[in-house]
């Protein structure tokens, strides 16, 4: 691994009730907080397609952060019932930075909408609203305010995120998309209690469905899903 490694983090707009005008991109500082712990170095990177390349050459890995909705066109489905807002510049961006990232073989981390950008550019599908989903029944979108934890999810085995977690860990939720059809070129990692994947890891990339960098300065074992994605700059 590089001696503090640059770990390039995708942004976004702000929402239509934030105050900030469209000119603005940023994330959680959480994020990068949490980097910085697990020894990388954060670099924001705003949403301009053109620089995918460029950006992707610069830093030794990625992180997509949590955020909005991913569109449905990106997995071949119509929008339905139930999707939230979607941001297309940001989608058109990330699927650039991931694919020059990828090339370049710099590994990839995703949270949250970051596991579900993954999952549609590596060929798998989302469901667009879980609660239409049959037979998903545990809490995917808490509204119980940070640190605060919710559902457990039990990890697979022989994976990245079982050697820092162990067998089990309670996680906070806040989504109400999720992955349904799994790409081949991703195995699960991670299950909530419902049978939802809640974890993916693949050929340099790791991506969680919770928001680890939330709970890290209360719940320590949080940080092990960071130290986890570390591991692929060894």
């Amino acid at each position: 691994m590089p001696a503090r490694p640059l770990i390039g983090l995708s942004t976004s707009q702000p929402t239509e009730h934030s105050g900030l005008g469209r000119g603005f991109n940023g994330t959680s500082r959480s994020y990068a907080e949490a980097l910085e712990a697990v020894g990388g170095v954060p670099l924001l990177l705003p949403t301009l397609p053109e620089l995918a390349a460029t950006y992707a050459a610069a830093v030794d890995a990625v992180l997509l952060t949590g955020g909005v909705d991913v569109h449905p066109r990106y997995f071949g489905a119509h929008p339905v019932r139930g999707l939230g807002q979607v941001d297309e510049e940001r989608d058109a961006f990330e699927a650039a930075l991931y694919r020059e990232a990828r090339t370049l073989g710099k590994p990839v981390f995703g949270i949250c909408r970051g596991i579900q950008m993954i999952t549609v550019l590596e060929g798998g599908t989302l469901w667009q609203h879980l609660p239409d989903a049959p037979e998903v029944w545990a809490d995917h979108a808490q509204t119980s305010r940070p640190p605060t934890l919710g559902h457990e999810v039990t990890f697979v085995p022989g994976s990245a995120l079982h050697t820092q977690h162990g067998d089990a860990n309670l996680v906070n939720s806040y989504h109400h998309q999720a992955i349904d059809v799994l790409t081949p070129t991703l195995t699960a990692a991670a299950h909530a209690p419902d049978g939802v994947v809640e974890a993916v890891e693949g050929d340099g990339v790791i991506a969680v469905q919770w928001h680890p960098e939330l709970l890290f300065r209360t719940h320590p074992h949080a940080l092990g899903t960071f130290r986890a994605f570390m591991t692929l700059l060894d």
